[in-house]
């Protein structure tokens, strides 16, 4: 099937901030970044640039997809996009009546998977990182196995993370995300978070990989491949003596992943920019303009007497 069209106008971009403030406001309340930035890894995750198949299309909300093993207990976060459930407790799960995308119905699956993903690392701590809008919804569901698999190492890291079209430094970077949330046995097989505060958004992940031992930490094969590949370990060494380094490096990778397969539409671009900002470069040219003619004609008058 066709990936839906998305008109991105200025009333998109309006309904795109007021689901930010929403998401804002429904992670903060629910504790839940952690799994609404596994949904937006996973459903960009899957992308081949080869193929050109897969990325964030919002495919992730079909049945067929999110029923695969690597995505197991990603159908919370799902609904957390459509229904404001609770996170589990006592009591199961319990509905809210207010629908985070029936409020927003202009905004593509796609775009909200992603969107939660920037807000969940920035209510956290993180970095800001740069949202572009206008992903379109597909109900095409890539096959299972494109998704890195926690048991391997090193060479299955670069098979999958090459296969997007991303870095050995993105690998890095972006397996930083660990700093947020904790493995649950019976949805991976491994159990515990990755560091002491697993609701801050910061570079522990690294301090604590570069230990012999984090008591009670959790680390995956896939996580100790980190420091034991030469080309991985450089980076994990810089992001674990230099958090912003490791910000900056993070806000550029996520963006890339977020945008895997999606190509803004050209008017789009300038759109996005805050309208104050191009109202005061609008007066700043025409300021500049205004000098430039007013000392042509001071020198034209001083020449002349």
């Amino acid at each position: 099937m066709a990936a839906a069209t998305v008109a991105v106008d200025a009333e998109y971009l309006k309904e795109v901030e007021r689901a930010r403030r929403d998401l804002r406001a429904l992670i903060s309340s629910k504790s839940c970044a952690p799994i609404m930035l596994r949904l937006a890894w996973h459903d960009a995750g899957t992308y081949d640039a080869k193929t050109k198949t897969g990325g964030p299309n919002g495919s992730i909300r079909n049945e067929e997809e999110y029923k695969h093993s690597s995505n197991n207990g990603l159908k919370i976060a799902i609904d957390l996009c459509v229904y404001q459930i609770s996170v589990p407790n006592g009591s199961g799960f319990a509905l809210i009546s207010e629908e985070v995308k029936a409020k927003h119905p202009k905004i593509s699956y796609a775009d909200l998977y992603q969107l939660a993903g920037v807000v969940a690392v920035e209510v956290t701590g993180g970095p800001t990182i740069d949202f572009v809008a206008g992903r379109k919804d597909s109900t095409d569901c890539p096959k299972e196995g494109r998704l890195p698999d926690a048991k391997q190492g090193a060479p299955h890291l670069r098979d999958i993370f090459y296969r997007m079209g991303l870095s050995d430094k993105d690998i890095v970077a972006l397996s930083g995300g660990h700093t947020l949330g904790r493995a649950h046995r019976e949805r991976s097989g491994f159990e515990g978070p990755w560091t002491a505060e697993p609701l801050k958004f910061d570079n522990s992940y690294f301090v604590e990989l570069l230990k012999e031992d984090s008591e009670g930490l959790l680390k995956l094969p896939t996580d100790k491949a980190l420091v034991e590949d030469p080309e991985f370990r450089r980076y994990v060494e810089i992001y674990a003596k230099d958090e912003e380094a490791f910000f900056n490096d993070y806000a550029a990778s996520h963006k890339k992943l977020s945008e895997l397969g999606f190509t803004p539409p050209s008017c789009f671009k300038l759109a996005v920019k805050n309208p104050a900002i191009l109202a005061q470069s609008a007066v700043g040219v025409a300021v500049a303009a205004a000098v430039v003619i007013l000392s042509y004609f001071y020198e034209v008058h001083r020449r002349v007497k």
